[in-house]
């Protein structure tokens, strides 16, 4: 069987396409579209924040807003704020806010800068209290998401993720690199750099940790990579193709495609390593493995019924089900921390398009207009999801709302941008 371009790219071929983003390109955010309920909240210039390298007011407002649930509200005139002052509400309520936040952002003589600032419920007059963050020069960006986290939950009742990291690929002429990044796309860091295609990065529940393709060896072989110290070891070299690495919730083992044995199957290898435990059998390719959040399923896609669909069995193995029946052709399965929504890779009329499925209701709908989709990725508060595709003619990272009303383009200046996946709530 021949499969079209992102199963091959991801899986048997590497990385192909156009130079990449340079190491020190910085991602423009873009938001597009409108929700149907959005906070409506005014974000003031954190007072200092015009000496500092990071614009604190900026990043928080782009956050906020690319995560569909709040509208920017421009000030009523010239106000000048900071989280010791107390507003008069009343221009506020009237410029349509519900909320209102203010800070500073002030050096200290160690060269560290202190972060402040303090969220107002303007529509009722209440303090919904702050926080300080003293950080260094390189974390500023890391305090204005933790700010962003902290409105967000406040004012929705969930978790935000503004904080979290996410991983991609990037090629640029023969040079691959495997990139950790805010969830906005910036302040990339390179973990790790490659004459040779680099595929499939996957975090670890705890995300310490990364597994990935390399093809360094001349063929694909699974490596796991920890973040913070870039130590990695070597965990699937058997013979054949060794690929899509998936963790366990649990993170003590992980699921990977091997064709030790001939066709590509799944098996079950402990993160440690050790010898592998098969746990499909088919005569096709099965491949694509992602664990459910309870960690007792597995879904994965399979051609076992002539062409690429998305199937669902049992962690420990078992009689696989089907998932996906609408349309011919579904890969790249993610699946919500919740449970509830699958996000995956669908081939309609020629063109690939990011789908969401209602699992218990097996209802799934296009969100996309774009046509080369690839590799989706949910936030772990579940409310966003990350995926790459071809916009403008270049490749680009885009976060989108789960009914697909809001976008955000996290793009460099151009080049061949791949594979992201979103790594969980820090701990």
């Amino acid at each position: 069987m021949t499969f079209s371009a992102p199963w091959r790219r991801r899986h048997l071929i590497g990385l192909l396409g156009a130079a990449a983003v340079p190491a020190w390109a910085q991602f423009r955010v873009e938001v597009t579209g409108v929700g149907l309920t959005q906070l409506p909240i005014a974000i003031l210039p954190f007072r200092g924040e015009e000496a500092a390298p990071q614009k604190i007011s900026a990043i928080l407002r782009a956050d906020l807003e690319r995560s569909g649930q709040f509208r920017a509200v421009a000030p009523p005139g010239i106000v000048v704020m900071d989280e010791a002052s107390r507003p008069d509400v009343a221009p506020w309520r009237a410029a349509g806010a519900d909320s209102l936040a203010a800070g500073s952002v002030t050096r200290l003589a160690d060269g560290r800068y202190d972060v402040r600032f303090r969220l107002w419920d303007v529509v009722r007059g209440q303090d919904l209290g702050g926080q300080s963050y003293a950080v260094t020069v390189g974390d500023l960006r890391l305090a204005a998401h933790r700010v962003a986290d902290f409105i967000y939950e406040k004012l929705t009742g969930e978790k935000g993720v503004f904080s979290t990291r996410i991983a991609y690929v990037t090629r640029e002429g023969s040079r691959h690199n495997l990139w950790v990044a805010d969830a906005d796309g910036e302040n990339a860091q390179s973990a790790l750099a490659s004459p040779e295609p680099i595929i499939s990065p996957a975090w670890s529940a705890s995300g310490s940790q990364l597994a990935y393709v390399s093809f360094e060896s001349r063929k694909p072989v699974v490596y796991v990579h920890e973040v913070a110290s870039g130590r990695r070891r070597l965990l699937a070299n058997f013979r054949g193709s060794n690929s899509a690495p998936a963790w366990a919730p649990d993170g003590r083992s992980l699921a990977v495609t091997l064709s030790r044995e001939g066709g590509s199957q799944l098996f079950v290898m402990d993160a440690a390593g050790g010898e592998p435990r098969r746990i499909t059998q088919s005569s096709g390719i099965d491949t694509e493995p992602v664990y459910s959040p309870d960690g007792r399923s597995i879904y994965f896609v399979s051609d076992r019924g002539g062409a690429p669909q998305i199937y669902r069995m049992p962690a420990s193995g078992g009689t696989p089900e089907r998932v996906t029946f609408t349309g011919g052709y579904n890969i790249s399965p993610s699946v919500s921390p919740d449970g509830r929504w699958l996000a995956y890779i669908s081939r309609v009329q020629g063109n690939f398009k990011l789908h969401v499925m209602e699992l218990p209701s097996g209802t799934a709908v296009a969100i996309t207009d774009t046509t080369a989709d690839e590799s989706p990725s949910f936030a772990p508060n579940g409310r966003l999801i990350v995926y790459a595709t071809r916009q403008g003619g270049r490749e680009s990272l885009m976060t989108t709302t789960l009914d697909g009303k809001i976008k955000a383009r996290l793009a460099g200046q151009g080049g061949d941008i791949r594979e992201p996946d979103w790594g969980p709530y820090q701990r």
